[in-house]
């Protein structure tokens, strides 16, 4: 999918202004990301939770040990919703969390949809990821937005939560994602988008930005298939002017590079797995040129 020129020279003007920000040019240092509604500043890497319903204490203590390491290394933002896991992954969260000692220092992001009231989900959220207010709650696949903003924004100002956002994971949402950020004032929103799956591209993350919506990614690595297509070959020596040392630096570096993107949210539930991550939130990040190559590379496997 080609950029018109028109396209790219927006696209390399506002990446400049926006690693210029982040300071991500410098080798090793943090990329921290601005929430464009409050002004926080938030490390470009999350992790997702959609396999954290676990039961053994052994799969828990791999899971402590990895969102340990991941807040060791400067991580911060966890996204859940209660569905996650068969239900499990939010009472796991807050069980390890507590027992490493980072309720507080992570930032819960979860979910609410029409499945349950929404003060009742809100309630049991809470409680089970064992705080007293969520950093961010997301009307989950937009089900019932009509009724979910308000109540959420009522939330708010009785401190039960700091933002308040909207997911999908499907390109046909996208269009009704772009019409709410026209009707309602949103802090976040969380879309599909990756090197293998780029639509989000064209018109929702513009139009973040310019509503000042924070982007949250899934799906950064379309499923698996960008490690399918890739295989075992070695990485191409330009990925080194971008301080990229692994496939997975490869694809999340691309996501984090778009001036839009606040974070993407892989699922990680290794702690190998989250140091590499963790590697592509530090360093220098792919030019709107080597954004370029890297389509180019994608494309043609």
């Amino acid at each position: 999918m080609g950029l018109t020129r028109r396209q790219f020279v927006k696209l390399n003007a506002a990446l400049a202004a926006s690693l210029a920000t982040a300071n991500a040019w410098s080798t090793g240092s943090l990329i921290r990301k601005t929430i464009p509604s409050s002004g926080e500043q938030v490390t470009a890497m999350g992790i997702g939770t959609n396999r954290y319903g676990v039961t053994s204490d052994e799969d828990k203590a791999v899971l402590q040990d990895t969102l340990a390491r991941f807040a060791e290394l400067g991580g911060s933002i966890i996204d859940t919703a209660p569905s996650y896991g068969r239900g499990l992954s939010e009472v796991v969260l807050g069980e390890i969390a507590g027992a490493a000692g980072l309720s507080r220092q992570l930032f819960w992001a979860t979910k609410v949809d029409a499945r349950v009231p929404g003060p009742e989900q809100l309630e049991a959220s809470l409680r089970k990821l064992g705080v007293d207010q969520a950093d961010l709650i997301q009307v989950h696949n937009l089900r019932e937005t009509a009724a979910q903003l308000p109540f959420l924004r009522e939330a708010r100002e009785e401190g039960l939560l700091r933002y308040i956002g909207v997911t999908t994971h499907r390109p046909t949402q996208h269009q009704d994602i772009e019409q709410l950020l026209k009707t309602e004032k949103l802090d976040f929103i969380q879309v599909n988008y990756s090197l293998a799956d780029r639509s989000a591209a064209d018109r929702l993350l513009p139009a973040a930005q310019e509503h000042g919506a924070a982007v949250l990614v899934n799906i950064p690595f379309a499923r698996g298939r960008l490690f399918e297509k890739v295989g075992d070959r070695p990485l191409p020596d330009w990925a080194a002017e971008f301080d990229c040392r692994s496939w997975g630096n490869f694809f999340l570096k691309y996501i984090i590079s778009h001036p839009a993107v606040t974070s993407p949210i892989p699922g990680t539930r290794k702690v190998r797995h989250a140091v590499d991550n963790m590697r592509a939130a530090t360093g220098r990040l792919p030019s709107p040129e080597l954004r370029q190559r890297q389509e180019a590379l994608i494309d043609s496997l």
